[in-house]
């Protein structure tokens, strides 16, 4: 208890209420839109933007961290937008060939860098080591992000869903498109911090994979992602105080991982033991 009084412990809870809640929320399209591979490819693109960041500043900082990892995700994640634009090439192509590639990058760019032992830091997370600046720019990022989502839910969605229909009702659907892998760009830089670059994705597809097994309800799928991501932050946090050889990063997407298996057994409807039982 005597942890809940420093500082640093009370700026990691915080962390992990905003960082889960924000990326649970936002789950819920990367669900609908069923591209979850699309995540993962971009959580390993923040590694190269990293590289460079390092390089061009010198060292090792928050600054130039979290600035390489947005660069280089908003460079692979919206080049793919655009090169699928011409219909040639699939979107899921053209990620996976310039995620590849940046990735292969910013590995042969580690044999330069006097900074690998703390990297680790930035590639597993260490969301004890937030400081007031990391927080305030892990609140904006997600109420950005929730304050965008839910003005622009509508043509979200509907583009998401059925781009042709969207563009007839006058939605702007290339806007769109590059809106929402923005917001999953920044999504997945503000969860950086807490749990780095590798494990990044399961804060962004694990809270809705849950709540889709719980109800077929689409804003439960959203705000009951944001509930899970949240609390599964928050309890990581908490079960790595109680060992110290294990890692808030970790721990928070282990426990995520346990969240969607008990879903998948015990949910009422779609449920392992249920469907055993019908």
């Amino acid at each position: 208890m005597d942890l809940f009084s420093h500082p640093f412990y009370q700026r990691a809870l915080a962390a992990a209420v905003i960082i889960g809640f924000s990326n649970g929320f936002f789950s819920g399209f990367v669900i609908l839109r069923r591209n979850a591979l699309s995540v993962s490819a971009l959580s390993h693109t923040m590694l190269p933007g990293i590289a460079v960041g390092i390089m061009v500043a010198g060292a090792l900082t928050q600054v130039s961290a979290f600035v390489g990892a947005l660069f280089a995700s908003l460079l692979v994640g919206l080049g793919s937008v655009a090169v699928s634009r011409g219909n040639r090439v699939a979107q899921g192509t053209a990620l996976a060939i310039l995620y590849t590639a940046a990735f292969a990058a910013g590995v042969a760019l580690l044999p330069y860098l006097n900074t690998r032992q703390e990297l680790e830091h930035w590639l597993f997370g260490d969301i004890t080591a937030v400081g007031n600046a990391d927080l305030w720019i892990s609140f904006g990022i997600g109420a950005v992000t929730l304050l965008a989502a839910n003005l622009l839910m509508r043509p979200l969605l509907v583009t998401l869903f059925e781009p042709n229909v969207a563009a007839a009702q006058g939605v702007p659907v290339r806007f769109i498109q590059y809106l929402q892998f923005t917001l999953l760009i920044l999504s997945l830089v503000a969860s950086l911090q807490a749990v780095g670059c590798v494990l990044s994705v399961g804060l962004l597809v694990a809270p809705a994979a849950t709540m889709s097994l719980l109800t077929d309800r689409t804003p439960l799928l959203f705000w009951g992602g944001g509930l899970i991501g949240a609390g599964g932050a928050v309890a990581g946090v908490l079960l790595s105080t109680h060992y110290d050889k294990l890692s808030p990063g970790p721990a928070i997407v282990m426990i995520l991982g346990v969240f969607f298996l008990a879903a998948w057994l015990f949910s009422p409807r779609y449920g392992l033991i249920a469907s055993l039982r019908k």
